[in-house]
């Protein structure tokens, strides 16, 4: 009876020996580790060596101690090559018995990063709004003052300082405009992604000859609904980015793949989708450095010198008149920015939060 039990909680459960040998595996920590009780019966789980041999430690202290312990955000190495983060809590049942209980913490730490990701643009779209009012007004003044200065100049060579006045004006409310990003709604329409990525790649095997783009597409995806060239340029600014690190650092057999995937029951942010189209732009560069990761998405930040900064930004502005987002995970020799766009943007989806559904 109790066995019965164990086997329909959703909470992975694993019981262990003094060996910290495996005796038995609920439905669910098979699911979550990645193996079989069939396989894993009477084997150490490598992934308990995780942290250096630090859990393993801690478990057989618990069992010497008889004494339970709570671990929060544990990182555990599968066999299969993935890490999951997990809070877990050891119980000794007896000096020969150790239970342990997981609870995987990856989808909850995504959905928060999600949601702070979307914060900080709505803030930074407040921002650069206020930050636009207050610098696009002083601008006319100084043109408009520029050009009635041109016609009371008694000298014609004088006029090409008003100019340039006129000129330096106009490039300044420019880069506020662009710093604004798209200011027109976007046209929603069926589009096919994969057109927008075919786009996307002729464009620039025209700039570059050098950096091989791969394809790596999910033909079972179907039609989603969006404005294709806001889209275009939203990809065109990432993956350009890519393609410009990898020329920068003259990575060995530079490549960059541009990957979808359909992702169901998808929770983004707060908001769960029913379906889920994953654009990703993978290069095998330097990476992202750790101090720009967090500010990545801002205006005006850039990790190359002559960048302007905006790209990102106008392109999470894209995503999120889609109702998605961008996710960047980087390290040296992979970094992946994910363009998350709900298929069903027009109004299908339903709002909820954490409680069911699988992302």
């Amino acid at each position: 009876m109790h066995q019965r039990l164990l086997e329909h909680l959703t909470t992975a459960v694993v019981l262990l020996d003094e060996q910290l040998r495996v005796r038995w595996l609920n439905p669910a920590a098979e699911a979550l580790l990645s193996v079989s009780l069939s396989r894993a019966g009477n084997t150490f789980l490598e992934c308990l060596d995780g942290e250096e041999g630090r859990i393993s430690t801690m478990l057989r202290q618990s069992l010497r101690d008889q004494h339970p312990f709570t671990q929060r955000e544990a990182q555990l190495f599968l066999s299969s090559g993935e890490s999951i983060t997990v809070d877990y809590t050891a119980t000794p049942l007896s000096a020969r018995e150790l239970l342990l209980e997981f609870e995987s913490r990856d989808r909850l730490m995504r959905i928060s990063r999600e949601e702070t990701l979307m914060a900080r643009q709505e803030m930074v779209k407040v921002l650069t709004r206020g930050l636009a009012h207050e610098v696009k007004n002083p601008l006319g003044g100084i043109r408009g003052a520029a050009q009635l200065l041109e016609r009371d100049l008694p000298d014609d060579s004088l006029t090409e300082f008003t100019r340039i006045i006129v000129e330096e004006a106009d490039r300044l409310r420019d880069l506020v405009d662009r710093m604004l990003g798209p200011n027109k709604p976007v046209q929603h329409g069926p589009l096919n992604i994969h057109a927008v990525l075919e786009r996307v790649r002729t464009l620039l095997d025209a700039e570059t000859g050098r950096v091989a783009l791969l394809r790596d597409y999910d033909p079972s995806l179907p039609d989603i609904t969006g404005d294709e060239s806001a889209l275009i340029q939203a990809v065109l600014n990432v993956a350009r980015n890519a393609v410009q690190a990898l020329a920068e650092h003259e990575t060995a057999e530079p490549a960059v793949t541009l990957r979808t995937r359909a992702r169901r029951q998808f929770t983004l942010g707060a908001e769960r989708h029913r379906l889920v189209c994953e654009v990703s732009i993978i290069d095998n560069g330097p990476g992202i450095p750790e101090t720009l990761r967090e500010s990545l998405f801002y205006p005006m930040i850039s990790g190359r010198a002559e960048g302007s900064g905006l790209g990102l930004s106008i392109s999470q502005s894209i995503l999120h008149q889609h109702q998605g987002l961008i996710e960047c995970h980087s390290q040296p020799g992979h970094t992946e920015f994910r363009l998350l766009i709900p298929l069903d943007v027009s109004g299908e989806h339903s709002a909820r939060h954490e409680h069911g559904g699988q992302a």
